[in-house]
């Protein structure tokens, strides 16, 4: 009889514990996979969005472009496609958020280095003053890698314009005159269709932080 009690609490115990093993397979299998949105400019702040995009729901993509980046080489939308990136706006002379935001990107440039399906991209939004040879010096002493992140200047109507309707990243309107200047910390991550999937602040090192888990998940959707 003691046997016969023995092996019925070992036959419980393993039954236990595939009972566990079981429930844990079962609750991972229908766990949902964490997903990341896609940014309609109905979905932002409306005072990040262009008054001719306010209440749009369509899912915005990214406008085609034409850039010079740090090495003199035109650069366009081309480049990116089938990639997935992240951007910003700066300036090289600017004193107060660029370095920080510049230093952090520099991070995630570590993050990527390997990963031959994510680059960067930050526009100049001083590019009467960031000619190509500034870029370069500015991309040298910052340690930019010119494989995995490109520093652009060229026309400023259409730098002012992307920040403003593409990447949805501007407070204030402007025509991208002489005197219009803008000036933000987001950092946008942009997926391989050129859909906006996420903001952030670039200055923040726990939005950083978002920024590369949220980069996980996307890379994750696109395996």
């Amino acid at each position: 009889m003691r046997n016969f009690f023995r092996q019925f609490k070992f036959f419980g115990i393993t039954l236990a514990i595939l009972s566990v093993v079981i429930i844990y397979f079962i609750y991972d299998a229908l766990k949902p996979e964490p997903r990341l949105p896609i940014y309609t400019p109905a979905m932002v702040n409306p005072e990040l969005v262009d008054s001719t995009l306010h209440y749009q729901k369509k899912k915005a993509q990214i406008a085609d472009f034409k850039l010079i980046n740090q090495n003199g080489d035109t650069i366009t939308q081309k480049e990116y496609a089938n990639k997935i990136y992240i951007a910003d706006f700066f300036f090289t002379t600017c004193p107060s958020i660029c370095p920080i935001m510049t230093k952090n990107m520099a991070q995630i440039q570590d993050h990527i280095l390997k990963d031959e399906d994510v680059l960067l991209l930050s526009h100049s939004v001083t590019p009467l003053i960031d000619s190509v040879a500034q870029l370069k010096k500015y991309a040298l002493e910052k340690g930019v890698i010119d494989t995995k992140w490109n520093l652009v200047t060229g026309d400023k109507k259409q730098i002012y314009e992307l920040a403003r309707k593409s990447y949805l990243a501007v407070k204030d309107d402007g025509d991208g005159g002489p005197f219009d200047m803008i000036h933000t910390e987001n950092f946008i991550l942009v997926d391989k269709e050129r859909r906006i999937r996420g903001f952030y602040d670039g200055t923040n090192t726990d939005d950083i932080e978002k920024l590369l888990n949220d980069l996980d998940i996307l890379r994750a959707a696109y395996e």
